[in-house]
């Protein structure tokens, strides 16, 4: 494997930086991940040499803008390998694009009494937009447990499933248990009742490559912060069987065709999902970030982190007074702990000050928390960047931190 993390470490000057007079130990990746030069160079490149509204202007300036765009949406199409750009919706993050799908979709596909199933599991941005709908009698939010090691049974799913089921939305990569779910066969049993499935791929995206032909589902969502890129842009990935018929989520300008007081018509795909000015800047950076992680192999970052991941895992369940919160046979990315005698918080403020960056709270999961009983969890999770020798780092501070509070 071609991967030297010292060199790539070079790429992310944020790194080099004290905490409390100790190197910086950044292990909040699930809450953002950091970004490359090149993709901050990247957004001083768009301001200072071709900054123009895009779409709009025959100038050129505007024109450079709306290529480099159009560019970055077919970056994103190749990176997903869908079938054609007119799949790809830019929004704001996963967040919006999920908010997108539940109104737009439930206002063409459902009716009072419908069912979407979602799990236990989700971050709150895949449980709340289905709740609002629920609030609203347009659908019954219908729970999918899982058990105790943060695992779905998928026997439970088919059970579920009833003749008013018009939507499963799941999370790939949970992030807070970490469980990696088998969302290939979730799609199939899914799709052999002939109910589209929605992927919240936030977690997921960064870490191991998706195809999104090969898992065949019918909406894909990631936010741009947590694959290296800016915040504040995001992607949802939908087949233009679906989106075609879907109505616009939001008007204003570009989504339109024509206007006037009589009527408007709306504009083809993708732009129908896409009123107001876009976050452009934001997303020919977010291309830039999804070319430096092809370039670096998304296999060997995937091949990468599943050494270290296996190797926190093994340093935190080596301290006794340590609890996990999931423990799936099939996890990525992240571990969540808690302890007996200590607050979370407590635990990530003794951290900092040894320079170490932890996400605590419940991390926008409360349901996961209210299975197992516990305000929150102390919460470490990886990128490429990091290094074992960060692990043991934080091995070292957990010690220290638990000798103090127990």
């Amino acid at each position: 494997m071609n991967f030297d993390v010292r060199e790539i470490r070079k790429d992310f000057p944020i790194l080099e930086q004290t905490v409390n007079n100790r190197r910086l130990v950044y292990f909040d990746n699930a809450a953002t991940t950091q970004k490359p030069r090149r993709v901050v160079d990247k957004i001083v490149e768009v301001y200072t040499q071709y900054n123009a509204n895009v779409h709009r202007g025959v100038h050129h300036l505007s024109n450079l803008a709306t290529t480099a765009m159009e560019e970055s949406r077919q970056t994103v199409r190749r990176f997903l390998n869908a079938a054609s750009e007119r799949e790809i919706i830019f929004t704001r993050g996963a967040t919006e694009s999920i908010n997108l799908v539940a109104n737009s979709f439930s206002q063409q596909f459902m009716s009072e009494g419908d069912e979407i199933i979602v799990t236990e599991m989700e971050h709150h941005s895949n449980l709340v937009p289905w709740q609002l709908l629920e609030n609203q009698h347009k659908a019954k939010v219908v729970k999918w447990a899982f058990d105790d090691r943060g695992e779905l049974n998928l026997a439970e799913l088919e059970e579920l499933i009833t003749d008013r089921t018009k939507l499963l939305s799941i999370v790939y990569v949970s992030n807070t248990l970490g469980t990696i779910n088998p969302v290939e066969q979730i799609i199939e049993i899914a799709h052999s009742h002939n109910i589209p499935v929605l992927v919240d791929a936030s977690q997921a995206i960064q870490h191991f490559a998706i195809d999104v032909q090969q898992l065949d589902c019918d909406f894909l969502v990631f936010s741009g912060h947590k694959i290296y890129g800016p915040t504040g842009v995001g992607v949802l990935y939908g087949k233009e069987q679906w989106l075609s018929q879907m109505p616009p989520y939001q008007g204003g300008g570009e989504m339109i065709e024509t206007v006037s007081f009589s009527g408007t018509t709306f504009n083809q795909l993708p732009y129908k999902f896409e009123a107001g000015t876009p976050d452009y800047v934001g997303i020919i950076a977010l291309a830039e970030a999804l070319r430096y992680v092809e370039a670096i192999g998304m296999d060997n970052i995937a091949a990468y982190e599943s050494e270290l991941f296996t190797y926190l895992n093994d340093k935190i369940q080596s301290i006794s007074d340590l609890r996990l919160i999931g423990t799936a046979e099939k996890r990525a990315s992240l571990v969540s702990f808690v302890t007996d005698f200590a607050h979370p918080f407590d635990i990530g403020t003794l951290l900092d000050k040894m320079g170490i960056a932890v996400r605590t709270g419940t991390h926008c999961t409360e349901p996961i928390m209210q299975h197992f009983g516990i305000p929150g969890t102390v919460r470490a999770s990886i990128a490429f960047y990091n290094t074992a020798e960060e692990i043991d780092i934080l091995h070292d501070s957990l010690l220290r931190a638990v000798s103090m509070l127990k």
